[in-house]
């Protein structure tokens, strides 16, 4: 049996892996497993891609033929669907999205009653039931079937909510956005100039195929040029579903995760607000927010990449402020998920309040080099690099070697035949040679 759900819901090449017969089946057997036999409604929302309106129209049949009522929202960000679940007092969201993937891929992803993302043990049974190919015994007829409820301007509740959780404007901010051509478009304008923000926009006018093209919070170039050109405060640049955001500073400087969590982390601690004086990361946050908040009297957990495992670290230890190098961000006070325009403004609130340039911020902490390499490996044996004693034995020199001022993480790759070595420290020469070395070693070990 094969896998459906990966660390960001179900996700592949639309109408090829993900077809509208599967669409369907996801969204009957999904709704009929997060109802738990209550009659109610799944509030639907997504991206600007083409193949969005086939794969919702499969989806949203799927729903009313259990006979749940779908809340269609159009395109809105994934942070978006996570609160206006819980706003409208919804049974599960679900957010029709491919993220920052090209525009081939889409993907489905499920929001419970509360907005956060599904357990890994109720997306295996959504999963087990849709592979198996079996069907539900549920089929109401006449007026129990479900029905679309169009919520055209369901977004405004999330724009109102956005600016609740700011004091004041953004009045005397110039503010440069990079819309990606994806779920932001026309929110983050709307938001932005309604706060009073003096904004310049790009990448606003998705065409159903030019979604993170040359574009958006992977392609940070575009927003470094025009913060730049135009000599903006900030620059916000955001993914295709508006779930992440990459910062540029006044001097094109980029503002990761790492970096915004050190601002954040450091502005919330000086509040009163940090919950447990911790800051929850993954194991691919760089070392240089470890060494910074541990000089300021904070600390930083780190959890398995994928902003899933932030959020349930969160949860379970009362912390409030987490996220991941790629500008995934959660602010549990505010939202169940990563947010894009949500994080623009606590990073701009915290520049007006505190009265400094961004560049400053910028500046709290600073980086250790990372480098990645790829080893290119036998599928089958992706994932046992450590049951090979001579990998095991030199993954143990170098950490030692290191004196706990560098690490080796090693990710086996979730889609492709490929173990990722990553090795950080304070020298650069050093840990490329180091890198190459052990990619090497293991594509000798594990390779054809």
């Amino acid at each position: 049996m094969g896998k459906l759900f990966g660390t960001d819901g179900i996700r592949g090449i639309a109408n090829k892996d993900l077809t509208p017969e599967l669409a369907f089946k996801v969204g009957r057997i999904g709704a009929y497993i997060l109802s738990k036999g209550k009659k109610g409604k799944i509030v639907v929302g997504k991206d600007t891609r083409k193949s969005g309106d086939m794969l919702e129209a499969a989806l949203t049949a799927g729903i009313c033929s259990t006979g749940l009522d779908v809340i269609s929202l159009g395109v809105v960000p994934t942070p978006a669907v996570a609160y206006l679940t819980k706003k409208y007092d919804a049974l599960a969201g679900i957010v029709i999205s491919a993220s920052h993937n090209p525009v081939e891929y889409n993907g489905i992803k499920f929001f419970n009653s509360d907005g956060f993302k599904l357990r890994d043990e109720v997306e295996e049974e959504i999963e087990e039931l849709v592979l198996k190919d079996e069907d539900i015994d549920l089929r109401p007829i006449s007026e129990d079937i479900g029905q679309v409820i169009v919520e055209e301007e369901g977004y405004k509740h999330y724009v109102n909510h956005l600016k609740s959780t700011i004091k004041g404007d953004l009045k005397g901010i110039k503010i440069a956005v990079d819309c990606g051509n994806g779920a932001l478009f026309k929110i983050a304008p709307i938001l932005l100039e309604e706060l009073n923000g003096e904004i310049i926009v790009i990448n606003d006018k998705p065409n159903g195929s030019n979604i993170n093209v040359e574009c958006g919070s992977t392609n940070p170039s575009m927003i470094k040029s025009l913060v730049l050109e135009t000599q903006a405060d900030i620059g916000l640049s955001f993914d295709g579903d508006g779930d992440r955001l990459i910062a540029v500073d006044e001097k094109g400087h980029i503002v990761d995760g790492d970096h915004i969590l050190a601002i954040c982390g450091t502005y919330l601690n000086r509040k009163g607000k940090l919950k447990n004086n911790k800051v929850v990361g993954t194991v691919m946050t760089n070392m240089g927010l470890d060494e910074y908040l541990k000089s300021k009297g904070m600390d930083i957990v780190k959890t398995a990449v994928g902003d899933r495992y932030v959020l349930e670290e969160m949860i379970n230890n009362d912390y409030v402020l987490g996220g991941e190098q790629s500008g995934h961000i959660i602010f549990l006070e505010h939202n169940t998920t990563g947010d894009g325009l949500l994080t623009s403004l606590q990073l701009i609130q915290i520049m007006k309040e505190e009265g400094k340039k961004l560049s400053e911020l910028n500046s709290l902490m600073t980086n250790f080099p990372q480098i990645l390499v790829n080893a290119r490996v036998k599928n089958e044996l992706k994932n046992s690099y450590l049951e090979d004693e001579k990998i095991r034995e030199e993954i143990e020199r170098i950490e030692k070697m290191f004196h706990g001022k560098g690490r080796v993480v090693i990710r086996p790759s979730g889609t492709e035949p490929l173990v990722r070595v990553m090795i950080e420290g304070k020298d650069k020469e050093k840990i490329e040679k180091v890198a190459e070395e052990l990619a090497k070693l293991i594509k000798e070990r594990l390779g054809s």
